[in-house]
C-alpha cells in the first residue's frame, strides 16, 4: 500500500542488528517473516512503508510481498530502531533502571521519552492529550505562541514573571481583564456583559468603520478566525504580537489542540517547510487511530446472518432461519462422529456433507405442494 498513513512497526534486531542499517516492518510481517526473531515493539509511526526484504535484509525475502524495492526513502528512522529510546538512550523496560516512571511519545519526532527527561513534569492528573518534547519545541517554535493558551490548561494562568521559574510549561506573562474572559469564555464558561454583547451583534452587521472591526480584531483574535472566513486572519502572527516566554522544557496539550493551530497560506508553507504538515491534522493523532481500530473490531465482530437477515422481509427471514437451523443441526450430527471415532475431517469430507445436504433439500422441495384457498 505505499507509506501507511499510520500502522503499528516492529524493528527486527535478528536481521538488523546494532550497526546495521535500521529498518521497520510491519504486523503481517512480524508474524509471517520474523515469527522467531527479536523484535523491538516500535508502536506507532506515521507515513512509513515496511522494510521486510529489501536490501536492509541480507538473507531475507518478504514471504507476503516479495518482490519490493530496496529502499524506502520516505521512511524515517532513529534510535528507537534499536530498542534504544529518550535522551538516555536506554532500552525499554530497562533492568537497570529502578525508578518507576512512565515513557510519553512526543507527537512530532515520535520518540519515546521517560517523564523525568522532560524538562517539565507532567501534570499529575494526567490530563493531557499530546506531548512535544524539547528538542521539536525548539524546531517548531512556532508553538510557543500558542502555549500560553493552549499547553497546560490544568495550570492556573501566572501573573508574576518570577513564579514562571517553577514550571515548565510556558503561560502569560501577564493578563488584563479582557484575556481573563477570554479564558473563561474557552473553559466553558459564559461570562459577557450587556457591552460585549452589544459588540458582537454590531460585528455581524454591515460596518463601515475600520476603525471598529481593527479594534474588535484584537480583542477577539482566536474567536474571528475560528468563526468567519472574510479575513485573511494569520491567528499565529496575533498571537506573536503578544508577550510569551521560551524555556527548554517539553509542552503538554489538551485534545482540541490542533484545531486552533493557524491554516492561513503562510502558516500552510511553514508547516511544510519544517515537515510537521500533520500537526494540522486531528486522525493523524494516535486516539484517532486506536479509535478506528476499534470500531473496524466491533464490525469484524458482527453477525453477516443478522445483517442478512435485517434487509429482508419477513417470509424471506422465516426461511432462512429455518434453513440454517436445519444446515446446523445436519452438521453438527455429521461432525460429532467424526470427533467420536477420532478421525480426521478432511476436505472431501466436508464437500461430500454438502452435496448430500443439498441433494436432500431438493428432495424435499420436490414432495412440497401448495395449495390456495
Amino acid at each position: 500500500q505505499g507509506a501507511v498513513k499510520r500502522q503499528a512497526l516492529y524493528a527486527c534486531s535478528t536481521c538488523t542488528p546494532p550497526g546495521a542499517e535500521p529498518a521497520g516492518i510491519c504486523l503481517a510481517c512480524s508474524y509471517e517473516c520474523h515469527g522467531t526473531h527479536r523484535l523491538f515493539e516500535l508502536y506507532t509511526k506515521r507515513n512509513f512503508r515496511c522494510d521486510c526484504g529489501n536490501s536492509k535484509f541480507k538473507n531475507l525475502q518478504c514471504k507476503l510481498l516479495p518482490e519490493k524495492g530496496k529502499v524506502n526513502s520516505g521512511n524515517k528512522y532513529n534510535d528507537n530502531f534499536y530498542g534504544l529510546y529518550c535522551t538516555c538512550k536506554r532500552p525499554y523496560p530497562d533492568p537497570e533502571d529502578e525508578i518507576p516512571d512512565e515513557m510519553i511519545q512526543c507527537i512530532v519526532c515520535e520518540d519515546w521519552f521517560h517523564g523525568r527527561h522532560l524538562g517539565a513534569v507532567p501534570p499529575e492528573s494526567g490530563d493531557f492529550h499530546e506531548m512535544v518534547c524539547q528538542a521539536c519545541m525548539k524546531r517548531c517554535h512556532f508553538l510557543w505562541a500558542y502555549a500560553p493558551q493552549l499547553a497546560g490548561k490544568e495550570i492556573p494562568p501566572l501573573t508574576k514573571a518570577n513564579s514562571l521559574e517553577d514550571d515548565g510549561i510556558f503561560l502569560k506573562v501577564e493578563e488584563s481583564e479582557e484575556q481573563k474572559k477570554e479564558i473563561k469564555k474557552e473553559s466553558g464558561v459564559e461570562h459577557h456583559d450587556t457591552k460585549e454583547e452589544k459588540q458582537l451583534e454590531q460585528f455581524n452587521e454591515p460596518s463601515t468603520s475600520s476603525g471598529y472591526c481593527s479594534k474588535f480584531l484584537q480583542k477577539f483574535p482566536m474567536e474571528i478566525a475560528e468563526t468567519t472566513s472574510e479575513f485573511s486572519f494569520c491567528k499565529l502572527k496575533e498571537l506573536q504580537s503578544k508577550p510569551f516566554v521560551k524555556k527548554d522544557t517539553a509542552t503538554f496539550w489538551p485534545s482540541n489542540w490542533r484545531s486552533k493551530l493557524c491554516t492561513c497560506e503562510d502558516c500552510s508553507k511553514m508547516y511544510s517547510e519544517l515537515e510537521v504538515q500533520f500537526l494540522t491534522d486531528e486522525c493523524d493523532t494516535v486516539l484517532a487511530y486506536e479509535n478506528k481500530g476499534t470500531s473496524d473490531q466491533e464490525t469484524e465482530r458482527r453477525d453477516p446472518l443478522m445483517d442478512t437477515l435485517n434487509s429482508m422481509n419477513r417470509v424471506q427471514q422465516v426461511e432462512l432461519i429455518c434453513e440454517y437451523n436445519d444446515l446446523k443441526t445436519e452438521l453438527t450430527d455429521y461432525l460429532r462422529r467424526f470427533a467420536d471415532e477420532g478421525t480426521v475431517v478432511k476436505r472431501e469430507d466436508i464437500q461430500h456433507f454438502f452435496e448430500e445436504f443439498q441433494s436432500r433439500k431438493r428432495r424435499r422441495t420436490n414432495r412440497m405442494q401448495y395449495y390456495c384457498s
